[in-house]
């Protein structure tokens, strides 16, 4: 969920215009100022060393480090730094971790929000901290390491902010250092690299950290946590920016591309072993002065679903050096809402429909509706949904989560299934998969068993909220068919993003684990697995101190 900045092309080659020239577009003098002119006009209102040996059992020592809120609460540690760069031990467990859970989950986020005594405003904005959980016959054993980006070694080197993160931007000594941070940002030299949103196996077995640029793509070990490098698309699509959330099987890796100059979005594929993306298709928006934020997007077995939601990418936003209330975005209700959906086959638009306004990070799974003679007739794509309230960015400053009052402030949230007619009809529909109240009106950080990608599918983990809260703070198990959620929750703590694991050989979709890291309200922390099918809890490994929020995982087998 970091920096989302417009298109231009790959920076690897050529001059800054010839870069440009690879999209068909200009340098800023025009196009770009050309944009901004349109969206005021528009606008309505309102971003390898070898491995250390692992000690067994003993735990590694850490510095700890006490750390205050404004809450007066000094003990969390979900919106504090990570108190050291580096750690390894194996996790005292309660309860019993099943004996065919082998493999290592794998979980990526935003670990840490200040340079000395400069903190960050944003959630979106910290370094990438990667965190490392490893089953094996009822052991477990962990780790964590910050991602070597350029942004953060720039920071650790000079100590201050070097690139343009979420909400932060370097500080410019004079007008004139000003204007030449503008221009960097143009090529792509100023933005971050700061791969701090989520972390994927390819299905070569490559591990790759992502963000919303594409410069902060960058390939890890999952076994060291090492940074090996940057992960390099060699095309020529170009382009700064992505859907940080692609979707990835085992046969191929889907992304998309916004394009800010010519409103509209790249569909693009790439195969196991290969770094070159290739164009399925291109949508263009209906509506508005610039793409819809795209963070995740869905797809079935035969399509892509493309969302253009109302809060859309801002150029005037991007180039301002202090935040607006929306970041890098605007939000506009009279540009319409829309979504889209490609034969992945053709790269065709074989629907386009009007949608009720929606605001959403996540979408959870997509499927196709089919009739008695077998014919899809309708694509089904359900999201964590906002209630069209965009409001959830301002929630995520720092000082906001750090300073929970007791008050009942995260806004309303649900499964929002978007019902897609593939029969020409100009609109669909949005409503609720099942009663917001079932899951306490709280609803983010999904995932689903990984063998019902694209397919029809009855179970969706994820944060629900317990209230009052002002972040989400339960684990969730929605059931789709029979609308019923099932709900964990241990006062105080703040769980992370419920990553399901399906026993080998299991036939039934909710036969696995879930596993999460949660930091809870004594200042420690704990990877907690919960049977996938009761979502009772059968074991809890315990950290020898608390992991700051992380974002988004995967797993990968051993």
């Amino acid at each position: 969920m970091a920096s989302p900045f417009f298109p231009s092309p790959n920076t690897s080659t050529g001059t800054s215009s010839n870069k440009l020239s690879l999209l068909g577009l200009r340098p800023p003098t025009s196009d770009l100022l050309n944009l901004a002119a349109r969206q005021r006009a528009v606008r309505t209102s309102v971003t390898t060393r070898p491995r250390p040996a692992v000690v067994s059992p003993a735990i590694v020592p850490f510095e700890p480090v006490e750390t205050k809120h404004s809450s007066g609460d000094s003990k969390l540690a979900a919106w504090t730094s990570i108190r050291q760069e580096r750690w390894d031990g194996e996790l005292a467990v309660e309860g019993d971790v099943p004996l065919w859970l082998n493999g290592t989950y794998l979980r990526n986020g935003p670990g840490m929000w200040n340079i000395d005594d400069y903190d960050f405003r944003h959630l979106f904005d910290g370094y990438a901290t990667l965190v490392r959980v490893n089953f094996e016959h009822g052991r477990v054993v962990a780790s964590h390491r910050q991602v070597q980006s350029e942004a953060y070694k720039a920071a650790m080197k000079n100590r201050r902010l070097c690139y343009r993160e979420f909400s932060e931007c370097p500080k410019p000594a004079s007008f004139f250092s000003y204007v030449g941070e503008l221009a960097s940002l143009f090529s792509g030299a100023s933005l971050t690299d700061n791969s701090n949103t989520g972390v994927v196996m390819l299905g070569d077995g490559r591990v790759v950290c992502l963000t919303e640029t594409i410069k902060g793509s960058i390939q890890i070990d999952p076994d060291t946590l090492e940074t090996v490098g940057r992960f390099v698309y060699e095309d020529n699509l170009g382009g700064l920016i992505h859907s940080a959330h692609p979707i990835v099987t085992d046969s191929e890796f889907l992304t998309l591309l916004p394009d800010l100059l010519r409103p509209g979005y790249l569909v693009v594929r790439m195969e196991p072993g290969s770094n070159e993306r290739k164009v399925i298709g291109r949508v263009n928006c209906r509506g508005g002065p610039a793409p819809g934020w795209v963070h995740s997007f869905a797809a079935t077995d035969r399509y892509v679903v493309v969302p253009e939601m109302p809060l859309r990418y801002c150029v005037q936003n991007l180039l301002r050096a202090e935040p607006t209330p929306l970041y890098k975005f605007e939000w506009h209700p009279e540009s319409g809402s829309y979504m889209h959906v490609m034969s992945k086959a053709t790269g065709n638009i074989v629907a386009s429909v009007e949608v009720p306004p929606f605001v959403t990070f996540h979408f959870i799974n997509a499927y196709e509706e089919v009739d008695e003679d077998g014919r899809v007739t309708g694509i089904i794509a359900d999201c964590c949904e906002h209630n069209a309230d965009a409001r959830i960015l301002e929630l995520l400053r720092l000082q906001n989560l750090k300073s929970f009052a007791g008050l009942n402030v995260l806004p309303d949230a649900r499964v929002g299934r978007f019902r897609i007619p593939l029969d020409g009809s100009p609109r669909g529909e949005l409503y609720s998969a099942l009663n917001p109240e079932e899951h306490g009106r709280g609803m983010d950080m999904c995932s689903i068993n990984p063998a019902y990608l694209g397919k029809k599918y009855r179970y969706a983990y994820a944060c629900g909220a317990k209230r009052p809260c002002n972040f989400p703070n339960t684990l969730t198990k929605v059931d789709l068919v029979e609308k019923k959620a099932k709900n964990w929750h241990e006062e105080g703590a703040v769980p992370s993003e419920p990553f399901f694991v399906a026993r080998p050989g299991a036939t039934e979709e909710d036969d696995g684990v879930v596993i999460s890291i949660i930091s809870d309200k004594n200042g420690e922390g704990y990877a907690l697995v919960l049977d996938g099918s009761s979502f009772e809890e059968v074991a809890r490994a315990k950290f020898p101190y608390g992991l700051p929020y992380g974002l988004h995982g995967c797993w990968v087998p051993k």
